[in-house]
């Protein structure tokens, strides 16, 4: 009762934010609809029962008129429910792609916003593949609960309904046994309720396991699927290494996870259809079997066995609920879980940018230095990386940040620019100051090659013009005539071309702050020296700091700081920039 509890209160969680956000009132109108369409349906159930008794009455009294006559009345309710079946299911979409729609936006602001989705990573991740979470879980989980939702009302209201009638019948038709009344009032009532307890108990005896095996099916599904994407994107460097049947083999053991868990699943898919199908079967004969000795006993006439026989069945449908739902509910409780593990991992990101101790951002006046105070950074397991007293960045100033490979600059210019909050200190930043980082590596949305270049901005904020200008100025003419295809472009374009991007990227935002992390290695010292030159001229008030290994790039700073690791931590520390050639 806890785990249902608990279940029910997660359910309640994940569900009611959309009916109380901006689009509650049509996703509250379209529910009522359903459900309202939901009891309707019941009712005509109701009616068709009590139709069960004329109708069979009927032919056995040989009646033709009475028997025209609910054939029509049978025509007019089977076109009532028709539409109202049609349009059950037609409201019911409507209200799931609104509903999935408010989700995916929530969901996708949430993983997306100031780098929670990086820090998420950063912290392991315990929500595996958030792209399924996104596309996959929360469209099953919309329709689970609707479905389940509105099954289980419908369940409620025909088991009050047909109670009522089925304990009436009980009364007309006493249990009658070698020619005994027992008088067991409403016995049709208690033979169902107990059928259906023992089939239910049964049921999840045999399929609880189907929950912990539908999560795992899940992920491994997802798992396969994001290495296969991992294998398309890097098929390059895969090729240049000869490691095709490597990769193979990698795949080949992932899928094996999805096999083998598929077939416990089928295995315990097996047992519990087993029993639900023979369950199912015996439901058919058994209220015949409960009522017969008061129709042969002359109690009740043949409507009245066909009336109680689809009473019955409808109690003990009703009743047996949890059993012909029970692998969707097994999946939907799949569902919940990796989607209230996301939520989860969501916090757990939120929370590490702003619990003590952190990296604080700390907005300073306009036009004020961009400084950096008492920083100590860390790994998100708090083992100490970089340790910088001061250091400041005046407005226009060219700085080159140096040190040996695995020192921490790439992690120090993370924490600088706020996307790395593991460690203590101030990073302080001029109020409405824009701050760009250009990685070793730039990414480039699939989008088209204008709107690529101008990421993070909307498509269209920089005219076709101003992007062209850019790419002839970092030596990129040739792509043009190509502004308004759209391709994978990280994948199409060399390194050396997808930093020029980078660059003319730079060149159309002007950002105040610009961090260049190795954002020209991939380029001959010619080449990263035309484009230093250009930034000099194109930015000249935006303060610039590179990472860089080479003595040329000495020539375009006018200050070097250097990283020197110790025994504990590596520490920051400013040095002639003449010495960098040494």
């Amino acid at each position: 009762m806890k785990s249902l509890a608990s279940t029910i209160a997660t359910i309640w969680r994940l569900s009611v934010p959309y009916f109380r956000s901006d689009d509650r009132w049509p996703g509250r109108v379209l529910l009522a609809s359903v459900i309202a369409i939901e009891l309707s349906l019941v009712a005509i159930q109701v009616i068709l029962n009590q139709w069960y008794n004329r109708f069979y009455n009927t032919l056995q009294d040989h009646d033709w008129n009475a028997f025209v006559s609910a054939i029509l009345f049978f025509c007019g309710i089977a076109a009532v429910y028709t539409v109202l079946a049609v349009y059950q299911l037609y409201l019911n979409q409507w209200l799931q792609i609104r509903w999935r729609r408010w989700m995916t936006q929530t969901y996708l602001r949430q993983w997306l916003q100031s780098a929670n989705h990086y820090r998420m990573q950063l912290l392991g991740d315990t929500a595996d593949n958030p792209d399924q979470r996104i596309a996959d879980d929360l469209q099953m989980f919309v329709q689970y609960t609707l479905t389940i939702g509105i099954g289980l009302l419908s369940s409620i209201v025909t088991l009050f309904s047909f109670v009522v009638i089925l304990w009436n019948l009980s009364v007309h038709a006493p249990l009658t046994l070698f020619g005994a009344n027992l008088g067991i009032p409403g016995y049709l009532v208690w033979a169902a309720l107990i059928y259906a307890v023992i089939g239910t108990a049964l049921t999840h005896l045999i399929g609880w396991r189907l929950i912990p095996l539908n999560f795992q099916q899940q992920r491994f599904e997802a798992d396969f699927r994001f290495n296969l994407v991992r294998t398309r994107e890097n098929a390059e460097q895969i090729a240049a290494l000869g490691g095709e049947a490597a990769e193979r083999e990698r795949h080949l053991n992932r899928f094996g996870n999805v096999v083998a868990n598929w077939l416990a699943l089928m295995q315990r898919q097996k047992q519990l259809t087993f029993f639900t199908q023979s369950y199912s079967q015996a439901s058919v004969i058994f209220p015949y079997i409960v009522v017969s000795p008061a129709y042969f006993s002359g109690a009740m006439q043949l409507g009245g066995l066909m009336q109680t026989a689809s009473a019955f069945n409808s109690v003990q449908n009703a009743l047996s609920y949890f059993i012909t739902a029970y692998r969707q509910i097994a999946e939907w409780r799949a569902v919940i879980a990796r989607l209230t593990g996301f939520e989860e991992a969501i916090a757990a990101g939120e929370a590490a940018a702003v619990t003590p101790p952190a990296v604080e951002l700390v907005p300073r006046k306009s036009g004020a230095v961009f400084a950096v105070d008492r920083l100590n950074v860390r790994l998100p397991g708090g083992e100490p990386i970089v340790a910088a007293e001061h250091i400041a960045f005046p407005a226009g100033e060219r700085v080159l940040v140096t040190g040996p490979s695995g020192s921490g600059k790439s992690t120090l210019f993370r924490a600088i620019t706020g996307i790395w909050p593991f460690g203590s200190g101030q990073v302080m930043v001029p109020e409405g100051a824009k701050v760009m980082l250009a990685p070793q590596r730039p990414y480039f949305p699939l989008a088209t090659l204008a709107t690529a270049v101008g990421f993070p901005a909307e498509a269209g904020t920089f005219d076709d013009a101003r992007v062209a200008e850019a790419l002839v100025a970092v030596g990129l003419p040739q792509l043009v005539g190509r502004l308004g295809e759209e391709a994978h472009w990280n994948r199409l374009l060399s390194q050396g071309e997808q930093q020029r991007l980078a660059i003319a990227r730079a060149l159309l935002h002007a950002p105040d702050y610009l961090f260049l992390d190795e954002a020209t290695a991939a380029l001959d010292e010619a080449a990263e020296a035309v484009l230093y030159r250009l930034l000099q001229d194109r930015l000249k008030d935006t303060t610039i700091i590179s990472i860089g290994h080479r003595s040329t790039l000495n020539a375009f700073h006018g200050r070097r700081i250097e990283l020197v690791p110790g025994e504990a931590v590596t520490r920051v520390q400013e040095v002639p920039l003449a010495s960098a050639a040494e």
